[in-house]
């Protein structure tokens, strides 16, 4: 009885080991988890989304097509992606200047 105790202990150990591991939270993980509810809960509002800096090009009396709109917007959204990519790797690397300027670069390209 007592040598399956023993195994029923360490199993058990390395399971609670396990999962302490993959519950560490980092610098931002907070902010970014927070960041990324926002974002979900403004989905259904139609002013909410990615938005950037007018170019001087949009300036210049040309009217944008459908196909460089397009193309804006998807480069907006990988430039977004990256952003935010780029905070949970570093929040990941307990990098909390690193992983706090990536977040707010990510804040700044979105509109609530």
């Amino acid at each position: 009885m007592s040598r399956h105790r023993a195994k029923a202990a360490l199993v058990a150990g390395a399971v609670l080991g396990s999962l302490s591991t993959t519950a560490y939270a980092g610098p931002c993980t907070t902010h970014i988890a927070e960041f990324e509810v926002a974002i979900r809960q403004s989905s259904g509002n139609p002013l909410a989304g990615l938005t950037a800096r007018q170019t001087i090009a949009a300036q210049l009396d040309r009217q944008p097509t459908p196909e460089t709109v397009k193309q804006a917007n998807e480069r907006l959204k990988s430039q977004f992606d990256t952003k935010m990519a780029e905070a949970k790797r570093l929040d990941a690397q307990d990098d909390h200047p690193g992983c706090t300027r990536a977040l707010n670069a990510a804040k700044r390209m979105y509109k609530f």
